[in-house]
């Protein structure tokens, strides 16, 4: 792995453990609240397998899940574009991004993932579709997510969800999401008990 990503992915590591066992004090709109180190890692040997060339993720927070997907697809045409409507995530994220040295292939969508979601669906008619995407933000709207994602997923195209189990809190959530997924006929999907649960489905023809 490139030195500079590295550097970038630790610090993140070490920032989110601290959030985590409540070493330091964040307060709740700043906090990184980012997938575990193992599941980027998992994230990153798919990007891989598939060679993936377009990437959407919802919900950037501090770019930690974004670097882990970019380090994956360097090099290759490839792009990667991000969804985040908290204005100091992002000014955080945009330095990440430039220490990382991986700025070049992110573009960053500013506003609520619905919004931004529909005006892409609308835009991507007749357009390259995306490959992979990730799924992290707001859990009250995973379903509406995924329905306006779905149309914009390439045939083979991999969905990944955070949070299918962990917190607690949003099990219920998460439950329905599933469930939802399952009435689909051209997806097949699997709850994967990494990290805090991930929820991988693919588009079939």
């Amino acid at each position: 792995m490139n030195a500079d990503i590295s550097k970038v992915l630790e610090r993140l590591e070490k920032q989110s453990e601290l959030e985590k066992s409540r070493k330091i004090y964040v307060s709740p709109e700043d906090k990184m609240l980012a997938i575990t180190k193992e599941t980027g890692e998992l994230l990153n040997m798919i990007l891989r397998l598939k060679k993936a060339k377009n990437v959407l993720e919802v919900g950037m927070s501090t770019g930690y899940s974004t670097i882990w997907c970019a380090e994956a697809i360097m090099g290759k045409q490839s792009r990667i574009i991000t969804i985040e409507q908290n204005t100091n995530k992002i000014a955080r994220a945009e330095k990440n991004f430039k220490d990382a040295n991986v700025s070049q292939i992110i573009t960053i969508k500013s506003g609520t993932a619905k919004k931004v979601l529909s005006e892409l669906n609308q835009k991507s008619k007749n357009k390259e579709l995306f490959d992979f995407v990730l799924i992290d933000a707001d859990k009250e709207n995973v379903i509406d997510y995924f329905d306006l994602i779905l149309p914009m997923t390439s045939v083979g195209g991999v969905i990944v969800t955070d949070n299918m189990l962990y917190p607690e809190k949003y099990k219920e959530h998460m439950k329905k999401y599933a469930e939802h997924i399952k009435k689909h006929q051209n997806v097949h999907s699997i709850t994967l008990p990494i990290g805090n649960g991930e929820e991988f489905t693919i588009k079939l023809e």
